[in-house]
């Protein structure tokens, strides 16, 4: 389908807006839900961790289609969950291809009611990523084609509906998308057995075992906070691993939930990439921090460890608010017996060119804090007497709640710039993304005042705790188009922190 037969066939995003995407939004607000929870007392529900860990399938991209579909699985013991895939189950299938390869594939969308694909951390062209008024109507398609020319890292694909994103991504719908390329190849790194990926997510259960996503209005403000932790689709799985060294990728897939990633035996680790690809060396830590969107690489040496159970657990941390004061567990690793692959930790990873600030031609500002936002919101409630006005406006950016026909921001494409995210005056947790484009961090200052392990690479998320401001600089694409930038908190999200730019 072409792009402007595509526009004419969804009609304007406004008419979704006021049928569908907000009057779902608003009823959910409501609270109505008996089984919700408050935001602030949210205690995770162990399993016995006697599931396997699932790893989903390749795509086969030959065959050159894929559809996001309604279907059931077993997550809980005994019951069915209706869920949402990339293809007949929960999450989808795994992409995989070098850079400079061209992915070329049509998308089908089954379900019943609007999405799109956004490729998280791709430099895809605007209109191939997921707009949030590009919307694929039920039982249409769109072909999304594009040359993937990146660094290896591992990415991912999520749907970006305005007002139904975090309802379809609780309700399945993710993906891996890794690319390799030379450089990550010749440093030779676990792989095979010794290689496992995996999505982290939270979720709330029903008593017939289908999911609950119906924030209240405090928990569009905290972000939805869940009881059951979900690992590729399993509630609590473990996984076997060989006694050495193994890789790790993990996305944090949740919608609010941030995970201090620790090992119940203590034991350090080695953080070798963050969200666009490898870093410069290996950083060794014992913990660290991952916010909704940002994904890790690490090694573990699992070498010493045989016949061990080892859990990877989320260890407490402050600066959370409703979340971060309970230390939990995730899955578990059975170590076997010991890997006839050698490895040495490399010293040196990759070339990680750090982008001079005297190159920038442009500074912006975003304020990020939302203080007084809620009760600016109330008051505008009280006079008008329309509960659209709190809800569709109850985060902000620069002041500005999303809408999809403004752009607030204009960028020369190929344009090297530093974008300041300022939540100095804040008292919530924002993991910032930006779309289409790769950034490096400069400094963070207030707060942890400090980078962490996984923000010394390329990064397309960020997190700020309450407090922080954060300097970022970045190229952008010769790409010409609209995009967004936003928290992927998808409750702050969905509730208006979100802004579009677009590159000239």
């Amino acid at each position: 389908m072409q792009r402007k037969q595509f526009i004419k066939l969804t009609g304007a995003t406004s008419a979704f807006t006021m049928s569908g995407g907000a009057a779902w939004l608003l009823q959910s607000c409501n609270g109505q839900n008996k089984n919700d929870m408050p935001a602030n007392d949210i205690k995770i529900i162990e399993s016995d961790f006697t599931g396997a860990l699932p790893s989903p399938p390749l795509m086969d991209l030959a065959a050159g289609e894929f559809a996001a579909t309604a279907s059931s699985a077993e997550i809980l013991k005994g019951k069915k969950t209706e869920v949402y895939g990339y293809y007949e189950g929960i999450l989808g299938k795994t992409i995989v291809l070098n850079k400079g390869d061209k992915l070329n594939l049509n998308f089908k969308n089954n379900l019943p009611q609007p999405t799109n694909v956004h490729w998280h951390g791709l430099i895809a062209p605007p209109d191939m990523d997921g707009f949030p008024d590009f919307l694929i109507q039920p039982n249409n398609s769109f072909r999304y084609e594009f040359t993937v020319d990146q660094r290896a890292g591992t990415y991912w694909y999520h749907p970006h509906p305005h007002y139904l994103t975090a309802q379809q991504v609780v309700k399945g719908l993710a993906g891996f998308f890794i690319v390799t390329d030379e450089e990550e190849k010749a440093l030779n790194l676990p792989s095979g057995e010794n290689e496992t990926a995996f999505v982290i997510q939270d979720k709330r259960f029903d008593a017939q075992g289908n999911f609950i996503y119906s924030p209240t209005d405090e928990e569009l403000m905290t972000g939805y906070f869940a009881d059951h932790i979900i690992v590729n689709g399993a509630y609590n799985p473990y996984k076997k691993l060989n006694a050495a060294w193994n890789r790790m990728r993990i996305i944090n897939g949740s919608t609010a939930r941030v995970y201090n990633l620790a090992f119940s035996n203590g034991q350090e680790y080695h953080v070798i990439g963050s969200d666009a690809g490898l870093m410069a060396v290996p950083e060794t830590v014992k913990n660290i921090l991952l916010s909704p969107g940002e994904r890790i690489d690490l090694l573990v040496d699992f070498t010493s460890s045989e016949n061990k159970e080892i859990f990877l657990r989320s260890e407490t941390f402050t600066g959370g608010g409703a979340q971060g004061g309970q230390t939990f567990n995730i899955m578990k690793f059975k170590i076997g017996v010991k890997s006839s692959q050698p490895f040495t930790l490399p010293q040196k990873l990759s070339s990680v060119i750090k982008i001079d600030p005297s190159t920038a031609t442009k500074t912006r500002t975003f304020d990020i804090s939302n203080a007084g936002v809620e009760k600016k919101m109330k008051q505008e409630n009280n006079k008008s007497g329309e509960m659209k006005n709190r809800k569709m406006n109850m985060h902000t950016i620069n002041g500005q709640s999303f809408e999809e026909k403004t752009i607030s921001e204009t960028v020369n494409a190929g344009a090297t710039e530093i974008w300041e995210f300022d939540n100095s005056k804040g008292d919530e947790i924002h993991p910032m993304h930006i779309h289409g484009v790769h950034f490096q961090l400069l400094e963070r200052t207030g707060g942890r005042n400090k980078l962490t392990a996984i923000e010394k690479g390329w990064k397309d998320t960020v997190m700020l705790m309450p407090g922080e401001k954060l300097r970022t600089i970045m190229t952008f694409p010769v790409f010409k188009g609209k995009r967004v930038v936003h928290c992927h908190n998808l409750e702050h999200e969905e509730s208006g922190m979100m802004l579009g730019f677009e590159t000239v």
